[in-house]
Protein backbone atom coordinates (compact mmCIF):
# COMPACT_ATOMS: atom_id res chain seq x y z
CA UNK A 1 0.00 0.00 0.00
CA UNK A 2 2.81 2.40 0.83
CA UNK A 3 4.44 1.84 -2.56
CA UNK A 4 1.12 2.36 -4.32
CA UNK A 5 0.65 5.69 -2.56
CA UNK A 6 4.17 6.80 -3.41
CA UNK A 7 3.86 6.11 -7.15
CA UNK A 8 1.87 9.28 -7.99
CA UNK A 9 4.31 11.38 -5.98
CA UNK A 10 7.33 9.78 -7.63
CA UNK A 11 5.73 10.23 -11.05
CA UNK A 12 5.18 13.88 -10.26
CA UNK A 13 8.76 14.16 -9.07
CA UNK A 14 10.15 12.70 -12.30
CA UNK A 15 7.84 14.81 -14.46
CA UNK A 16 8.87 17.98 -12.67
CA UNK A 17 12.56 17.22 -13.10
CA UNK A 18 12.12 16.32 -16.78
CA UNK A 19 10.17 19.47 -17.57
CA UNK A 20 12.66 21.78 -15.92
CA UNK A 21 15.57 19.91 -17.51
CA UNK A 22 14.18 20.25 -21.04
CA UNK A 23 12.74 23.73 -20.72
CA UNK A 24 14.94 26.57 -21.89
CA UNK A 25 14.08 30.09 -20.74
CA UNK A 26 10.89 31.18 -22.45
CA UNK A 27 10.60 34.19 -24.71
CA UNK A 28 7.75 35.09 -22.33
CA UNK A 29 5.40 36.44 -24.92
CA UNK A 30 2.04 37.57 -23.67
CA UNK A 31 0.18 34.27 -23.72
CA UNK A 32 -3.51 33.40 -23.69
CA UNK A 33 -4.08 29.71 -23.06
CA UNK A 34 -7.05 27.42 -22.73
CA UNK A 35 -6.96 24.45 -20.35
CA UNK A 36 -9.68 21.86 -20.98
CA UNK A 37 -10.57 19.11 -18.46
CA UNK A 38 -6.95 18.70 -17.40
CA UNK A 39 -6.28 16.16 -14.64
CA UNK A 40 -2.53 16.72 -14.24
CA UNK A 41 -1.41 17.45 -10.65
CA UNK A 42 1.05 20.09 -11.89
CA UNK A 43 1.23 22.19 -15.07
CA UNK A 44 4.33 24.16 -15.96
CA UNK A 45 3.46 27.36 -17.88
CA UNK A 46 6.78 29.09 -18.42
CA UNK A 47 10.24 29.85 -17.11
CA UNK A 48 11.43 33.45 -16.78
CA UNK A 49 14.45 35.30 -15.40
CA UNK A 50 13.40 38.29 -13.29
CA UNK A 51 15.48 41.30 -12.29
CA UNK A 52 14.80 43.25 -9.08
CA UNK A 53 12.03 45.06 -11.01
CA UNK A 54 10.23 41.96 -12.25
CA UNK A 55 6.48 41.44 -12.47
CA UNK A 56 4.17 38.57 -13.32
CA UNK A 57 0.51 39.09 -14.20
CA UNK A 58 -2.03 36.29 -14.23
CA UNK A 59 -5.66 36.46 -15.27
CA UNK A 60 -7.87 33.37 -15.13
CA UNK A 61 -11.48 33.19 -16.21
CA UNK A 62 -14.25 30.67 -16.92
CA UNK A 63 -12.83 28.41 -14.21
CA UNK A 64 -14.61 25.15 -13.49
CA UNK A 65 -13.48 22.11 -11.52
CA UNK A 66 -14.95 18.79 -12.57
CA UNK A 67 -15.25 15.91 -10.12
CA UNK A 68 -14.43 12.43 -11.43
CA UNK A 69 -16.34 9.31 -10.34
CA UNK A 70 -17.70 9.68 -6.80
CA UNK A 71 -15.07 11.99 -5.37
CA UNK A 72 -16.22 14.70 -2.97
CA UNK A 73 -16.19 18.36 -3.96
CA UNK A 74 -12.57 19.55 -3.56
CA UNK A 75 -11.47 22.45 -1.39
CA UNK A 76 -10.75 25.50 -3.51
CA UNK A 77 -7.54 26.17 -1.55
CA UNK A 78 -6.11 22.91 -2.95
CA UNK A 79 -5.77 24.43 -6.44
CA UNK A 80 -3.64 27.43 -7.29
CA UNK A 81 -0.67 29.11 -8.98
CA UNK A 82 2.82 29.55 -7.60
CA UNK A 83 6.40 30.49 -8.56
CA UNK A 84 9.37 28.24 -7.86
CA UNK A 85 13.07 28.95 -8.36
CA UNK A 86 15.63 26.25 -9.04
CA UNK A 87 17.35 26.69 -5.68
CA UNK A 88 14.13 25.71 -3.90
CA UNK A 89 13.27 22.92 -6.33
CA UNK A 90 15.24 20.23 -4.51
CA UNK A 91 13.66 21.17 -1.19
CA UNK A 92 10.16 20.83 -2.66
CA UNK A 93 11.06 17.51 -4.26
CA UNK A 94 12.32 16.21 -0.89
CA UNK A 95 9.05 17.23 0.74
CA UNK A 96 7.06 15.34 -1.90
CA UNK A 97 9.30 12.29 -1.59
CA UNK A 98 9.04 12.18 2.20
CA UNK A 99 5.27 12.61 2.19
CA UNK A 100 3.43 11.25 -0.89
CA UNK A 101 0.22 13.06 0.09
CA UNK A 102 2.02 16.39 0.54
CA UNK A 103 0.50 19.31 -1.39
CA UNK A 104 3.08 21.57 -2.98
CA UNK A 105 0.87 24.59 -2.24
CA UNK A 106 1.65 24.07 1.47
CA UNK A 107 5.41 24.25 0.93
CA UNK A 108 7.38 27.09 2.52
CA UNK A 109 9.81 27.06 -0.42
CA UNK A 110 7.35 28.27 -3.06
CA UNK A 111 6.07 31.76 -3.78
CA UNK A 112 2.30 31.23 -3.63
CA UNK A 113 0.43 33.65 -5.89
CA UNK A 114 -3.22 32.70 -5.37
CA UNK A 115 -5.56 29.74 -4.97
CA UNK A 116 -9.04 29.16 -6.34
CA UNK A 117 -10.35 30.42 -3.00
CA UNK A 118 -9.55 33.91 -4.30
CA UNK A 119 -11.70 33.55 -7.41
CA UNK A 120 -14.80 35.68 -7.85
CA UNK A 121 -18.07 33.79 -7.27
CA UNK A 122 -19.57 31.68 -10.10
CA UNK A 123 -20.61 31.92 -12.84
CA UNK A 124 -17.76 34.39 -13.52
CA UNK A 125 -15.14 32.47 -11.51
CA UNK A 126 -12.25 34.71 -12.48
CA UNK A 127 -9.16 36.35 -11.01
CA UNK A 128 -6.78 39.02 -12.27
CA UNK A 129 -3.73 40.38 -10.49
CA UNK A 130 -0.13 41.50 -11.04
CA UNK A 131 2.61 40.48 -8.60
CA UNK A 132 6.00 42.15 -8.11
CA UNK A 133 8.99 39.82 -7.94
CA UNK A 134 11.35 41.51 -5.50
CA UNK A 135 13.97 38.75 -5.32
CA UNK A 136 15.89 38.52 -8.64
CA UNK A 137 16.11 34.95 -9.88
CA UNK A 138 14.84 32.56 -12.52
CA UNK A 139 11.38 31.31 -11.65
CA UNK A 140 9.03 28.73 -13.11
CA UNK A 141 5.30 29.45 -13.11
CA UNK A 142 3.25 26.41 -12.07
CA UNK A 143 -0.38 25.51 -11.53
CA UNK A 144 -0.95 22.81 -8.90
CA UNK A 145 -4.01 20.63 -8.44
CA UNK A 146 -3.82 18.84 -5.10
CA UNK A 147 -7.42 17.62 -5.28
CA UNK A 148 -7.39 13.99 -6.43
CA UNK A 149 -9.79 12.77 -9.11
CA UNK A 150 -10.62 16.25 -10.38
CA UNK A 151 -10.18 18.01 -13.71
CA UNK A 152 -9.75 21.73 -14.34
CA UNK A 153 -11.03 23.88 -17.19
CA UNK A 154 -9.99 27.53 -17.42
CA UNK A 155 -8.71 30.32 -19.64
CA UNK A 156 -5.32 31.65 -18.55
CA UNK A 157 -3.62 34.90 -19.59
CA UNK A 158 -0.02 35.38 -18.41
CA UNK A 159 2.50 38.19 -18.70
CA UNK A 160 6.04 38.11 -17.30
CA UNK A 161 8.27 41.15 -17.70
CA UNK A 162 10.98 43.30 -16.17
CA UNK A 163 10.91 47.09 -15.90
CA UNK A 164 13.75 49.04 -17.51
CA UNK A 165 15.28 52.17 -16.01
CA UNK A 166 12.82 54.36 -17.97
CA UNK A 167 9.85 52.36 -16.70
CA UNK A 168 9.18 50.53 -19.99
CA UNK A 169 8.41 46.83 -19.96
CA UNK A 170 10.92 44.24 -21.19
CA UNK A 171 9.11 40.99 -21.97
CA UNK A 172 12.32 39.05 -22.58
CA UNK A 173 13.87 37.05 -19.78
CA UNK A 174 16.84 38.69 -18.06
CA UNK A 175 19.17 36.27 -19.85
CA UNK A 176 17.70 36.96 -23.28
CA UNK A 177 17.31 40.73 -23.38
CA UNK A 178 20.51 41.07 -25.48
CA UNK A 179 19.36 38.60 -28.16
CA UNK A 180 17.87 41.17 -30.60
CA UNK A 181 21.22 42.99 -30.83
CA UNK A 182 23.15 39.70 -30.96
CA UNK A 183 21.10 38.28 -33.82
CA UNK A 184 21.24 41.56 -35.76
CA UNK A 185 25.04 41.63 -35.44
CA UNK A 186 25.31 38.11 -36.83
CA UNK A 187 22.85 39.04 -39.61
CA UNK A 188 25.20 41.83 -40.73
CA UNK A 189 28.12 39.38 -40.56
CA UNK A 190 26.37 36.80 -42.75
CA UNK A 191 25.19 39.48 -45.15
CA UNK A 192 28.82 40.58 -45.61
CA UNK A 193 29.84 36.92 -45.94
CA UNK A 194 27.17 36.40 -48.63
CA UNK A 195 28.36 39.45 -50.58
CA UNK A 196 31.98 38.28 -50.37
CA UNK A 197 31.00 34.78 -51.52
CA UNK A 198 29.18 36.20 -54.55
CA UNK A 199 32.32 38.17 -55.39
CA UNK A 200 34.45 35.01 -55.18
CA UNK A 201 32.01 33.12 -57.39
CA UNK A 202 31.97 35.96 -59.94
CA UNK A 203 35.74 36.27 -60.13
CA UNK A 204 36.07 32.48 -60.54
CA UNK A 205 32.92 31.89 -62.58
CA UNK A 206 34.62 29.32 -64.81
CA UNK A 207 35.13 27.10 -61.76
CA UNK A 208 31.68 27.58 -60.22
CA UNK A 209 29.70 24.36 -59.82
CA UNK A 210 26.06 23.80 -58.93
CA UNK A 211 27.03 23.11 -55.32
CA UNK A 212 28.36 26.68 -55.08
CA UNK A 213 24.93 28.02 -56.02
CA UNK A 214 23.35 25.95 -53.24
CA UNK A 215 25.99 27.26 -50.84
CA UNK A 216 25.09 30.84 -51.86
CA UNK A 217 21.43 30.13 -51.19
CA UNK A 218 22.34 28.63 -47.81
CA UNK A 219 24.14 31.84 -46.77
CA UNK A 220 21.18 33.95 -47.87
CA UNK A 221 18.71 31.80 -45.92
CA UNK A 222 20.93 31.96 -42.82
CA UNK A 223 21.05 35.76 -43.03
CA UNK A 224 17.25 36.00 -43.48
CA UNK A 225 16.74 33.56 -40.61
CA UNK A 226 18.84 35.77 -38.33
CA UNK A 227 17.14 39.05 -39.24
CA UNK A 228 13.75 37.42 -38.60
CA UNK A 229 15.02 36.11 -35.25
CA UNK A 230 16.27 39.62 -34.38
CA UNK A 231 12.93 41.23 -35.28
CA UNK A 232 11.00 38.49 -33.49
CA UNK A 233 12.94 39.01 -30.26
CA UNK A 234 12.80 42.80 -30.66
CA UNK A 235 9.00 42.90 -30.87
CA UNK A 236 8.62 40.36 -28.06
CA UNK A 237 10.97 42.46 -25.93
CA UNK A 238 9.00 45.65 -26.58
CA UNK A 239 5.40 44.45 -26.84
CA UNK A 240 5.26 40.83 -25.71
CA UNK A 241 4.07 39.68 -29.15
CA UNK A 242 6.13 38.73 -32.24
CA UNK A 243 3.76 40.45 -34.71
CA UNK A 244 4.17 37.69 -37.32
CA UNK A 245 7.97 37.62 -37.30
CA UNK A 246 7.89 34.20 -35.64
CA UNK A 247 6.17 32.77 -38.73
CA UNK A 248 8.89 34.13 -41.02
CA UNK A 249 11.53 32.90 -38.58
CA UNK A 250 10.22 29.32 -38.71
CA UNK A 251 9.92 29.41 -42.51
CA UNK A 252 13.51 30.54 -43.07
CA UNK A 253 14.77 28.26 -40.31
CA UNK A 254 13.19 25.28 -42.05
CA UNK A 255 14.69 26.20 -45.42
CA UNK A 256 18.09 26.93 -43.87
CA UNK A 257 18.32 23.68 -41.89
CA UNK A 258 17.23 21.53 -44.85
CA UNK A 259 19.74 23.33 -47.09
CA UNK A 260 22.54 22.94 -44.53
CA UNK A 261 22.09 19.18 -44.19
CA UNK A 262 21.67 18.84 -47.97
CA UNK A 263 24.86 20.80 -48.69
CA UNK A 264 26.84 18.75 -46.17
CA UNK A 265 25.58 15.50 -47.72
CA UNK A 266 26.26 16.68 -51.29
CA UNK A 267 29.75 17.93 -50.46
CA UNK A 268 30.41 14.69 -48.60
CA UNK A 269 29.51 12.70 -51.70
CA UNK A 270 31.61 14.90 -53.96
CA UNK A 271 28.55 15.84 -56.02
CA UNK A 272 29.27 18.36 -58.82
CA UNK A 273 32.94 18.45 -57.77
CA UNK A 274 33.96 14.86 -58.41
CA UNK A 275 30.87 13.52 -60.16
CA UNK A 276 27.63 14.89 -61.61
CA UNK A 277 25.44 12.19 -60.10
CA UNK A 278 24.49 10.55 -56.81
CA UNK A 279 24.58 6.84 -56.12
CA UNK A 280 21.46 5.08 -54.87
CA UNK A 281 22.65 4.88 -51.26
CA UNK A 282 23.49 8.61 -51.30
CA UNK A 283 20.03 9.42 -52.65
CA UNK A 284 18.55 7.33 -49.84
CA UNK A 285 20.42 9.42 -47.28
CA UNK A 286 18.85 12.59 -48.70
CA UNK A 287 15.45 10.91 -48.83
CA UNK A 288 15.82 10.08 -45.13
CA UNK A 289 17.35 13.35 -43.92
CA UNK A 290 14.96 15.79 -45.63
CA UNK A 291 11.68 14.23 -44.34
CA UNK A 292 13.24 13.91 -40.89
CA UNK A 293 14.12 17.60 -40.98
CA UNK A 294 10.51 18.37 -41.83
CA UNK A 295 9.47 16.44 -38.71
CA UNK A 296 12.18 18.10 -36.60
CA UNK A 297 11.07 21.58 -37.67
CA UNK A 298 7.44 20.71 -36.97
CA UNK A 299 8.48 19.64 -33.47
CA UNK A 300 10.48 22.86 -33.12
CA UNK A 301 7.43 24.95 -34.00
CA UNK A 302 5.24 23.07 -31.50
CA UNK A 303 7.85 23.43 -28.76
CA UNK A 304 8.42 27.12 -29.43
CA UNK A 305 4.84 28.25 -29.98
CA UNK A 306 2.85 26.24 -27.44
CA UNK A 307 5.10 25.93 -24.42
CA UNK A 308 5.27 23.27 -21.71
CA UNK A 309 1.63 23.58 -20.61
CA UNK A 310 0.40 21.18 -23.33
CA UNK A 311 0.23 17.52 -22.38
CA UNK A 312 2.43 16.29 -25.26
CA UNK A 313 5.17 18.91 -24.81
CA UNK A 314 7.70 16.42 -23.41
CA UNK A 315 6.93 14.00 -26.26
CA UNK A 316 7.59 16.68 -28.87
CA UNK A 317 10.93 17.45 -27.17
CA UNK A 318 11.89 13.80 -27.31
CA UNK A 319 10.89 13.59 -30.99
CA UNK A 320 12.99 16.65 -31.79
CA UNK A 321 16.06 15.32 -29.96
CA UNK A 322 15.76 11.85 -31.52
CA UNK A 323 15.30 13.16 -35.07
CA UNK A 324 18.18 15.59 -34.68
CA UNK A 325 20.51 12.81 -33.52
CA UNK A 326 19.47 10.57 -36.44
CA UNK A 327 20.08 13.36 -38.96
CA UNK A 328 23.47 14.20 -37.47
CA UNK A 329 24.51 10.54 -37.75
CA UNK A 330 23.08 10.17 -41.27
CA UNK A 331 25.05 13.04 -42.81
CA UNK A 332 28.33 11.50 -41.64
CA UNK A 333 27.92 8.33 -43.73
CA UNK A 334 28.39 9.93 -47.20
CA UNK A 335 31.68 11.48 -46.08
CA UNK A 336 32.92 8.14 -44.76
CA UNK A 337 31.82 6.42 -47.99
CA UNK A 338 33.70 8.98 -50.09
CA UNK A 339 36.87 8.57 -48.04
CA UNK A 340 36.77 4.79 -48.37
CA UNK A 341 35.97 5.00 -52.09
CA UNK A 342 38.88 7.35 -52.71
CA UNK A 343 41.13 5.12 -50.65
CA UNK A 344 40.29 2.14 -52.85
CA UNK A 345 40.63 4.20 -56.04
CA UNK A 346 44.08 5.42 -55.03
CA UNK A 347 45.37 1.84 -55.19
CA UNK A 348 44.51 1.39 -58.87
CA UNK A 349 44.36 4.65 -60.86
CA UNK A 350 48.01 5.74 -60.37
CA UNK A 351 47.13 9.35 -59.50
CA UNK A 352 48.61 9.52 -56.04
CA UNK A 353 48.97 13.29 -55.79
CA UNK A 354 45.35 13.98 -56.71
CA UNK A 355 44.02 11.21 -54.47
CA UNK A 356 46.13 12.37 -51.53
CA UNK A 357 44.69 15.88 -51.88
CA UNK A 358 41.14 14.55 -52.07
CA UNK A 359 41.59 12.22 -49.10
CA UNK A 360 43.15 14.96 -47.00
CA UNK A 361 40.35 17.36 -47.87
CA UNK A 362 37.60 14.86 -47.07
CA UNK A 363 39.20 13.84 -43.80
CA UNK A 364 39.51 17.49 -42.78
CA UNK A 365 35.87 18.04 -43.73
CA UNK A 366 34.86 14.98 -41.69
CA UNK A 367 36.64 16.36 -38.62
CA UNK A 368 35.09 19.82 -39.11
CA UNK A 369 31.55 18.40 -39.39
CA UNK A 370 32.02 16.19 -36.32
CA UNK A 371 33.40 19.15 -34.36
CA UNK A 372 30.50 21.39 -35.41
CA UNK A 373 27.85 18.83 -34.50
CA UNK A 374 29.53 18.03 -31.17
CA UNK A 375 29.85 21.69 -30.18
CA UNK A 376 26.35 22.81 -31.17
CA UNK A 377 24.59 19.75 -29.71
CA UNK A 378 26.61 19.07 -26.56
CA UNK A 379 28.79 22.04 -25.58
CA UNK A 380 26.05 24.60 -26.24
CA UNK A 381 23.56 22.52 -24.24
CA UNK A 382 26.07 22.32 -21.39
CA UNK A 383 26.56 26.10 -21.48
CA UNK A 384 22.80 26.62 -21.42
CA UNK A 385 22.54 24.29 -18.42
CA UNK A 386 25.37 25.62 -16.25
CA UNK A 387 25.27 29.34 -17.10
CA UNK A 388 23.58 31.67 -14.63
CA UNK A 389 20.14 32.78 -15.76
CA UNK A 390 21.41 36.31 -16.49
CA UNK A 391 23.94 34.92 -18.98
CA UNK A 392 21.76 32.55 -20.98
CA UNK A 393 22.55 34.65 -24.06
CA UNK A 394 26.12 33.32 -23.89
CA UNK A 395 24.95 29.90 -25.13
CA UNK A 396 23.21 31.57 -28.09
CA UNK A 397 26.35 33.58 -28.85
CA UNK A 398 28.49 30.43 -28.64
CA UNK A 399 26.14 28.54 -30.98
CA UNK A 400 26.10 31.32 -33.58
CA UNK A 401 29.88 31.77 -33.34
CA UNK A 402 30.43 28.04 -33.85
CA UNK A 403 28.03 28.05 -36.81
CA UNK A 404 29.80 31.01 -38.39
CA UNK A 405 33.19 29.34 -37.92
CA UNK A 406 31.85 26.14 -39.52
CA UNK A 407 30.43 28.06 -42.50
CA UNK A 408 33.70 29.95 -43.01
CA UNK A 409 35.82 26.78 -42.90
CA UNK A 410 33.47 24.79 -45.15
CA UNK A 411 33.15 27.57 -47.70
CA UNK A 412 36.91 28.13 -47.70
CA UNK A 413 37.67 24.43 -48.22
CA UNK A 414 35.27 24.13 -51.17
CA UNK A 415 35.51 27.60 -52.70
CA UNK A 416 35.57 27.87 -56.52
CA UNK A 417 39.14 28.07 -57.75
CA UNK A 418 40.73 27.38 -61.12
CA UNK A 419 43.19 25.06 -59.38
CA UNK A 420 41.05 23.54 -56.65
CA UNK A 421 42.60 21.15 -54.16
CA UNK A 422 40.38 18.47 -55.66
CA UNK A 423 42.45 18.67 -58.82
CA UNK A 424 45.97 19.15 -57.49
CA UNK A 425 48.40 17.61 -59.95
CA UNK A 426 52.11 18.08 -59.33
CA UNK A 427 54.33 15.47 -60.97
CA UNK A 428 57.27 16.39 -58.73
CA UNK A 429 55.22 15.45 -55.65
CA UNK A 430 53.74 12.28 -57.14
CA UNK A 431 56.30 9.99 -55.56
CA UNK A 432 55.97 11.67 -52.15
CA UNK A 433 52.17 11.36 -52.41
CA UNK A 434 52.44 7.64 -53.15
CA UNK A 435 54.55 7.16 -50.04
CA UNK A 436 52.08 9.18 -47.95
CA UNK A 437 49.18 7.03 -49.14
CA UNK A 438 51.07 3.92 -48.16
CA UNK A 439 52.23 5.18 -44.79
CA UNK A 440 49.23 7.18 -43.58
CA UNK A 441 45.99 5.55 -42.61
CA UNK A 442 42.95 7.40 -43.92
CA UNK A 443 40.46 4.84 -42.69
CA UNK A 444 38.00 6.09 -40.06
Amino acid sequence: MAMAKMRPALSLLLLLLLLLFLLSPSAAEIKSLKINSDTRPMILFEKFGFTHKGHVSIAVSSVSVGVLSSAVQPESSRLGFFLLNEESLLQVLMEIQQNPSFCVLDSHYILLLFTFRDLSPPPVASFNRSYPVTSPNEYSLFFANCAPETSVTMSVHTEAYNLDADGSRDYLSAGQTLLPSLYFLFFLTYLSFFSFWLYICYTNKLSVHRIHLLMSLLLLMKALNLICAAEDKHYVKATGLPHGWDVLFYIFQFIRVVLLFTVIVLIGTGWSFLKPFLQDREKKVLMIVIPLQVLANLASVVIGETGPFIKDWVTWNQVFLLVDIICCCAIIFPIVWSIRSLRETSKTDGKASRNLAKLTLFRQFYIVVIGYLYFTRIVVFALRTIAAYKYQWVSNAAEETASLAFYVVMFYMFRPLEKNEYFVLDEEEEEAAEMALKDEDFEL
